[in-house]
C-alpha cells in the first residue's frame, strides 16, 4: 500500500485519539491561524481557512476555538503566530520524509524534528533535498463499502479528478488542487464522506520496504505525527501487501 494512503488511513484512527485529548485541537488551531493571517478571515473567499475551519469541524473542534484561531490570526487578541516551515529528510531505508510545520520557535521545533528522524535510523537533510521528488495534489481516501467504485469514478472524474484507484480496502481519489473544492463538493452531494481529504504532497514514485524497514518507517512517522508542530507528513514508501500482512497491518 502506497504511503500517504497507509498513513492516511492511520492518522483517520489516530484524530479520534487526539481530538479526545486535546491535542490534534492545538494543530488545527494553528493551521487555522496562519490561513487567516495569510488570506483573511473570511472562509468563502479565503480557500484555504475554509479547508481548515472543515477539518476542525470533522474533529468536533468548539465554535469558540474556531473564532478565537482566527481572530489571532488577523492580530484582534494576543498570540504570536506561528511560521511555516518544511523540514526535509531521509528515514529507514533511505526513503523521503517531507514535514510541513507550523511553529512558534524554528530553532527548538529543528532541534526536535532532527532528534526525532535520529532515533528512527533516520536523517534531517537541507532545504530542496527531497522537496522535488514530491508534487501538490489534492488526496481523498474513501472507504470502498461506501460506494461503487464504477459510481465513483464518475462522479469524481465528473468533478474533475484526475484519477480513482483502489488501495487495500479503500478507493483513492487525486485531483490538481485548482479542483480540490469540486470534487470534495461532489462527494458530500453524494453522501460520500472520506477518511481523509486533503491538499498534500504526493510521492512520484515510491520504494518498496521488507518488513523489519516498514516497521522502522511506522514508527518514525509516529514520532512526527506526535509532534505538536508537525501538520503534515509526506513520503515516499510503499508497503506491499505481503508485508503489510507480515507486519500484522493488513
Amino acid at each position: 500500500m502506497a504511503g500517504h494512503s497507509h498513513w492516511a488511513g492511520i492518522k483517520h484512527k489516530k484524530a479520534i485519539v487526539d481530538a479526545k485529548r486535546g491535542k490534534l485541537w492545538s494543530k488545527l488551531a494553528k493551521a487555522i491561524i496562519i490561513a487567516a493571517k495569510m488570506g483573511g478571515g473570511d472562509p468563502e473567499t479565503n480557500l484555504r481557512l475554509r479547508y481548515a475551519i472543515d477539518d476542525a469541524k470533522a474533529v468536533s473542534m468548539p465554535k469558540e476555538n474556531i473564532i478565537r484561531a482566527i481572530k489571532r490570526g488577523l492580530g484582534e487578541v494576543e498570540g504570536g503566530v506561528p511560521e511555516e516551515v518544511v523540514y526535509e529528510g531521509y528515514g529507514p531505508g533511505g526513503v523521503a520524509v517531507l514535514c510541513e510545520v507550523l511553529t512558534d520557535n524554528r530553532n527548538r521545533t529543528a532541534a526536535e524534528v532532527r532528534k526525532i528522524f535520529e532515533m528512527s535510523d533516520g536523517k534531517l537533510g537541507g532545504a530542496g533535498c527531497v522537496a522535488w521528488m514530491f508534487e501538490s495534489k489534492g488526496f481523498f481516501l474513501v472507504p470502498s463499502e461506501s460506494v461503487e467504485e464504477e459510481k465513483l469514478l464518475e462522479l469524481a472524474l465528473e468533478a474533475g479528478a484526475d484519477d480513482v484507484r483502489r488501495s487495500g480496502d479503500k478507493f483513492e481519489i487525486t485531483c490538481d488542487p485548482a479542483v480540490f473544492r469540486e470534487v470534495k463538493a461532489a462527494l458530500e452531494a453524494a453522501g460520500i464522506t472520506p477518511d481523509a481529504a486533503q491538499i498534500t504532497r504526493l510521492p512520484k514514485t515510491t520504494v518498496d520496504l521488507d518488513a523489519d524497514t516498514a516497521v522502522k518507517v511506522l514508527k518514525l512517522m509516529e514520532r512526527l505525527d506526535d509532534h505538536d508542530d508537525v501538520q503534515n507528513i509526506s513520503s515516499n514508501y510503499n508497503i506491499p501487501d505481503e508485508v503489510m500482512k507480515q507486519i500484522g497491518m493488513s
